[in-house]
């Protein structure tokens, strides 16, 4: 046995699918048309290909939509839990940095509940406690 690998250096050539028959079929009548002279009409189809049914349904989501008169906005952070969270913060000589360092989150987090932006999540406010030491919750 010889250790010669042979390889194959022949072109490889790759077309697109060959049009149907249909289309064949169609794509000879105009080309007919075309010689004999005939004036031909192209005609594209506006929704070609769409789902209409998706389409219908949007404008019933839609009226619905405005329809609805109530305001729907996410909860923010009580002002009484952004005072006690900078209090007991300043109190540990923390800066908002540190306190998110020492609950492993990010600085701006804690810059979004003391600013009153964020969306409460039980578990941070729960960290929170742990590491200022100070009752965020409930009953005071």
């Amino acid at each position: 046995m010889s250790g010669h690998i042979a390889q194959d250096w022949e072109p490889v050539v790759i077309r697109k699918k060959a049009p149907t028959a249909a289309a064949r079929k169609d794509e000879k009548a105009v080309n007919a048309a075309r010689r004999a002279g005939a004036e031909i009409e192209t005609v594209r189809k506006a929704a070609a290909g769409s789902n209409k049914a998706a389409s219908s349904s949007t404008s019933l989501n839609t009226r619905k939509l405005d329809e609805e008169t109530e305001n729907l906005s996410h909860e923010k952070v009580p002002t009484e839990l952004k005072k006690a969270i900078i209090q007991g913060r300043t109190e540990k000589k923390l800066t908002q940095a540190q306190l998110a360092q020492l609950i492993n989150e990010k600085p701006q987090i804690i810059q979004e509940y003391e600013s009153g932006k964020a969306i409460p999540n039980q578990q941070i406010i729960t960290k929170l406690e742990r590491a200022l030491g100070v009752k965020l919750r409930g009953k005071k």
